[in-house]
């Protein structure tokens, strides 16, 4: 690549190419971790699995890709992004293969369970290309842009997906999701540049992976590093669970939708997340403010959550859950406040360390909804009535009021690094 100045022309073209190539492996990223909703019948008849079993098969995506957010980091901030999302894009892509052709539960976990390897450094990695080639300013607008693509493959794995399974095998539509990981993981390395010619850090890579597991305790032992963790454990765990699994199957039996029906909603959900998301990062870095946005958003999701359990009229589900979708989304503020209470060059540490407690919640959930609604319609088979599924709601209502007192935490950065000054400790 010829020597650029960041701001030219050539350079931006290149910007916006790296950021297209790592957000089309987060898109993939997020199809895989909503799809098994739109296929939950498909999948409980194709493997004959209980509520907990379906739940379960569906969180091993989370399980795995909770331990690596932590190695991913480390991995993006020593070999670099470029690096880490090909090697993920070839592992997803031969996870879904299998994962579609999977004669039976425990090879279809294994596909599950490679997939979830393969994307799972996808979010991270961008949010280090991002870091990279957006000025401190831009951070959390390029994060509302990357969780367009994110809600784009979320969006494909609702309604449209739904309906594509009716004219062809949902195992044709995860082995063709698997070929494109393959194709675009040769992209990625092709095409994508770690950083701006002129821009890499003066720390060099084989210096900073030498001592890695010092910044990884820095930003351990930085408290101002843990309420994202909080954060995103609440708030982004309960929506994960919810609008990748359990939101289809609560619409269909208490509300008596069809899957199409029920996947409408989600559909709606994830595009107004879309447009909030974009919404609160350039509102965010217009007004040097975070913490007042991230409170406010997170109050108004657990009072969803309370709507829920105090019965919401059939005439008014998309109201509420567009009102999810607007009100999820203050948990992506939560990587740039984690970014900006941490040292610039561990900033891949930073954000996987938050990025952990969203997946980490997820993969509890998920089973543990389903283990609760086994038990709650123990006399009610199919689990078919609004009460049965009071029990589990107040499982997630509860996770998102975890969230929420994380967001109470937050440390205001008025959209900087205050590491970088030093003064970190006196800000409120």
């Amino acid at each position: 690549m010829k020597a650029i100045h960041q701001g030219s022309a050539a350079a931006s073209g290149i910007r916006w190419m790296v950021f297209s190539l790592g957000a089309a492996a987060f898109f993939l990223s997020f199809f895989h971790r909503v799809a098994p909703a739109a296929i939950a019948e498909e999948l409980t008849q194709a493997f004959n699995v209980s509520g907990a079993a379906l739940g379960a098969l569906a969180a091993t995506y989370f399980y795995i890709y909770t331990v690596m957010q932590l190695p991913t980091g480390i991995l993006a901030d020593t070999l670099g992004p470029r690096r880490v999302l090909t090697a993920g894009g070839v592992v997803a892509g031969i996870g879904s293969i299998v994962f579609g052709g999977a004669d039976s539960v425990a090879v279809a976990a294994l596909g599950r369970t490679l997939v979830g390897f393969g994307v799972s450094v996808a979010f991270i990695c961008l949010l280090k290309l991002n870091a990279n080639w957006f000025a401190e300013n831009q951070f959390a607008t390029a994060v509302g842009l990357s969780n367009i693509f994110g809600m784009g493959g979320a969006l494909l794995a609702t309604a449209p997906l739904a309906w594509l399974i009716t004219l062809v095998s949902w195992r044709v539509v995860f082995m063709v999701i698997g070929i494109a990981s393959l194709v675009l993981a040769a992209a990625t390395w092709r095409w994508i540049r770690d950083y701006p010619d002129g821009a890499a850090p003066d720390v060099s890579v084989t210096a900073l992976g030498a001592r890695w597991h010092h910044g990884l305790a820095e930003v351990l032992r930085n408290r101002a590093t843990w309420p994202g963790f909080w954060v995103n454990f609440g708030l982004s765990g309960s929506y994960m669970s919810f609008i990748g699994l359990w939101a289809v199957p609560f619409l269909v039996h208490a509300y008596g939708m069809s899957p199409l029906a029920a996947s409408r909603h989600t559909s709606v959900m994830l595009i107004v997340f879309v447009f909030s998301a974009v919404g609160i990062g350039a509102l965010s870095d217009r007004i040097g403010r975070r913490r007042p946005l991230l409170v406010a958003s997170s109050f108004l999701y657990f009072a969803c959550w309370i709507m829920w359990i105090a019965g919401v009229a059939p005439g008014m589900t998309y109201a509420v859950f567009a009102l999810m979708g607007f009100s999820a989304t203050g948990f992506t503020l939560s990587w740039t406040c984690a970014k900006e209470v941490n040292r610039p060059r561990y900033s891949g540490m930073a954000t996987s360390l938050a990025n952990t407690g969203g997946f980490l919640a997820a993969g509890i959930l998920q089973p543990l909804v389903g283990w609760v609604l086994d038990r709650s319609a123990a006399d009610e088979p199919g689990y078919s009535t609004l009460g049965a599924f009071s029990p589990a709601l107040g499982v997630l209502a509860a996770f998102a009021f975890i969230g929420f007192i994380g967001a109470l935490f937050i440390r205001e950065t008025h959209c900087r690094n205050i590491w970088s000054d030093g003064n970190y400790q006196e800000e409120k």
